[in-house]
């Protein structure tokens, strides 16, 4: 198993990816839009000296990715200025379950350091169980939880 940066020449697969996460995640949200959708600029994010996008290659084959992006803090009274953000997070169907997912963290995390930040962060879908437990056991803790009403 090879954890590599992603490169332009892997768009084709990457943006197959990124329908992977959009599809397992329509389920969990009833707010996305029907019809075809995108949630990240790739493109600008290979090329992003503050985001590393992660790909999982398995005998020349990519089977999982991950990105981490630095963001500044929210709110001016966090202990910490700028954080890493954890997204994209996918591996193939037929290869869950083999530790693909944990590799690409560790690697993110290692990236995250050397970058002098010491938070890491990302979202998940309350009902999305398996990525739940997923992300704990990698060491993510929950944090807070966001609520939302449908006022129509």
């Amino acid at each position: 198993m090879l954890i590599r940066q992603a490169t332009l020449n892997d768009m084709p697969v990457l943006l197959q990816f990124e329908q992977g996460v959009i599809t397992a995640e329509r389920p969990f949200d009833s707010t996305l839009v029907p019809g075809s959708i995108n949630y990240y600029d790739l493109e600008m994010f290979i090329n992003s000296p503050d985001v590393e996008i992660l790909v999982a290659e398995l005998d020349g084959e990519l089977v999982g990715s991950g990105y981490a992006r630095i963001k500044k803090s929210e709110k001016p009274y966090f202990n910490f200025l700028n954080y890493a953000y954890l997204g994209f997070m996918y591996v193939s169907p037929q290869h869950r379950g083999k530790g693909i997912n944990q590799l690409i963290i560790e690697e993110l995390k290692l990236w995250t350091r050397r970058h002098g930040l010491t938070e890491l962060r990302l979202q998940v879908y309350n009902d999305n169980e398996g990525a739940i437990k997923a992300y704990e056991k990698v060491g993510f803790k929950k944090h807070m939880i966001e609520m939302r009403m449908n006022l129509e």
